[in-house]
């Protein structure tokens, strides 16, 4: 069964007044996105990885000693992506849930030190990639960033926020400033409750 492109979880203008215009999801959802779907069914078609799910897929293409990863590897991975970053934003300023505090105030300090981490971890990866907050393996929060398509299953970690810093994400908007992106996206955009129902 191939993969398909999921419906964005709101309309392409929905998070036009918090900082992410329809323009740039109409390229980053209907262009990018739809990209590493159809190219990832290509790569996977009559292979051993036909019919595996997309997690399986992921950590079993995925090679640690390599910076540069396979064709499969890096579409199915930003296939996946993609499909946990739409749905990590929303329209509106949603409260963050309790749990989610408590949390994060835990393993940063404040809720202001882990936004600063999480701003500094995708402003300071060079390239292509993203930022996130993980839950790790000893059930601890962390901040990490990642380069091109690599996310937190290849190592054993629950994502629980991404933020995508390839510039197809923020240049229409943002022009080249990554900072003042990343900024809005954890002020204006973050869908907190769904990233407290991921813990």
């Amino acid at each position: 069964m191939a993969f398909e492109l999921p419906d964005l979880p709101y309309a392409h203008d929905a998070l036009a007044d918090f900082g992410m215009s329809a323009e740039t999801l109409e390229y980053h959802h209907d262009l990018h996105h739809k990209a590493y779907v159809d190219n990832g069914n290509k790569l996977i078609a009559g292979t051993e990885w036909d019919g595996k799910s997309l997690e399986d897929i992921i950590t079993g293409t995925y090679d640690k000693n390599a910076v540069a990863q396979n064709g499969i590897f890096n579409n199915i991975s930003q296939l996946w992506n993609h499909n946990q970053f739409w749905e990590m934003m929303g329209p509106g300023k949603t409260a963050m849930p309790g749990e989610l505090e408590k949390a994060i105030n835990d393993s940063f300090g404040s809720v202001d030190e882990f936004k600063s981490q999480f701003a500094a971890a995708g402003a300071g990866q060079f390239g292509s990639g993203w930022a996130w907050l993980v839950k790790d393996t000893d059930g601890g929060l962390k901040v990490t960033k990642t380069e091109n398509g690599v996310n937190p299953l290849c190592f054993g970690q629950t994502a629980l926020l991404g933020c995508d810093v390839w510039e197809h994400s923020y240049y229409i908007d943002f022009r080249n400033k990554r900072p003042a992106y990343l900024d809005n996206f954890l002020n204006n955009l973050v869908n907190w409750e769904n990233v407290a129902s991921r813990l």
